[in-house]
């Protein structure tokens, strides 16, 4: 596994020279939505400068990794603050990728050159060159949340697992005089960023020898909070990502997603082990529902009672879905259970949102920060 650390380097984006989707809508942003880019435009605009100015190809990596892990703590001290919106960070790593593509002055590097330099930059606005677990506490928690998505429907679009990894990130929890310290990382919404490695790169260095104490991924779901009991290989969500590059996988096709150059390879579902009981002891507006819904192309949709009981079946949808809610559930749980790992790992799903609601949003953060106080008992 360790090798996929530098492989997935190369995995944060496609081509260099050209603008993906995601980069092309920053225009639209720009000329509707000024506002979701103001907040760090500092930041941004010294990224763009250190882009320009660098000297050498080492230089700029260097620089370009300085600047992405600023934009990250920048808008980690916003939300903490109470500025509780995840969509700057968003806008900005993207303002600066499109700079990053479009500047032809100055630094002038080789395609692959220039590759580097905005992998290391987008690995390092997303937290993931900042998870560091130094506060002396009893138990470590790591959280992952997800961009916004289908912005072609809201460009506007808010993602409250995003703002939850941002407004937990470095916080330390108490419960019945235990701490746990959560670090948090920022994951994209695209199909391909899984398919090279990226979540396997990501959790292996700390599920491996059982450096945490606890992984939970989280996203935006349904009604009520969901805990997604029984993930599912497969991929079925007619829905593209954040490049609008869709898989072809149906609810009456299913997919295996991949991992680097073959079909991922695990069981067609796997078991989730966080502690339910606690966390369901969570206070806050919505129920917490232990969530054991499948579908398979064998049985249709139906409530698992345990993994018995989907042997031999075909997933066509886990307890979290067919789309990468699922996917990162079903990889972070796979990678524990080949690494032999004893840490309690599982998925969240958040009520939904509709573009942006500060308030409901403020709420889900809590129940999501409740959640995860009362797993400490657990732990």
């Amino acid at each position: 596994m360790r090798h996929l650390a530098l492989l997935t380097l190369f995995s944060l984006s496609l081509n260099a020279a050209v603008l993906d989707p995601e980069e092309l809508r920053v225009a639209q942003v720009e000329t509707d939505l000024p506002e979701l880019l103001t907040p760090l435009a500092p930041i941004s605009d010294g990224a763009i400068d250190h882009h320009r100015s660098a000297a050498d190809e080492q230089q700029h990596t260097q620089a370009m990794t300085l600047s992405g892990s600023r934009l990250w703590r920048h808008a980690v001290a916003r939300v903490q603050s109470g500025d509780l919106d995840d969509r700057p960070l968003y806008w900005n790593r993207l303002l600066v990728r499109r700079e990053m593509k479009q500047q032809a002055a100055g630094y002038q590097p080789a395609d692959w050159q220039q590759q580097v330099s905005i992998d290391a930059f987008e690995r390092a606005s997303r937290g993931m060159s900042d998870i560091r677990f130094n506060k002396g506490t009893d138990l470590k928690i790591l959280v992952t949340g997800f961009d916004p998505f289908f912005l072609d429907r809201h460009l506007n679009q808010s993602n409250p697992s995003g703002l939850a990894a941002l407004a937990l990130d470095g916080q330390v929890l108490h419960l019945n005089g235990r701490s746990a310290q959560v670090e948090a990382a920022m994951i994209p919404v695209r199909f391909e960023d899984f398919d090279q490695g990226l979540i396997e790169s990501l959790l292996t260095p700390y599920l491996e020898g059982n450096k945490v104490d606890m992984v939970v991924t989280v996203s935006m779901g349904r009604s009520d909070f969901d805990l997604e009991r029984f993930p599912g290989l497969n991929r079925s969500a007619k829905a593209p990502g954040n490049r609008n590059i869709f898989t072809g996988a149906t609810k009456e096709a299913p997919l295996a997603p991949r991992l680097m150059d073959s079909p991922l390879a695990g069981p067609e579902f796997v078991e989730f082990s966080l502690p339910v009981s606690a966390m369901q002891r969570a206070k806050g507006p919505w129920k917490i529902n232990d969530n054991h819904q499948v579908a398979t192309l064998e049985k249709g949709e139906f409530e698992a009672t345990g993994l018995d009981e989907l042997s031999g079946q075909t997933s066509v949808s886990g307890s979290g879905g067919g789309y990468l809610s699922n996917e990162i559930s079903y990889r972070s749980i796979r990678l524990g259970n080949l690494l032999e790992a004893k840490v309690p790992t599982g998925h969240i799903h958040t009520p939904r949102i509709a573009q942006y609601e500060a308030d409901t949003e403020a709420a889900i953060v809590a129940q999501i920060r409740a959640m995860l106080t009362q797993a400490i008992g657990s732990l």
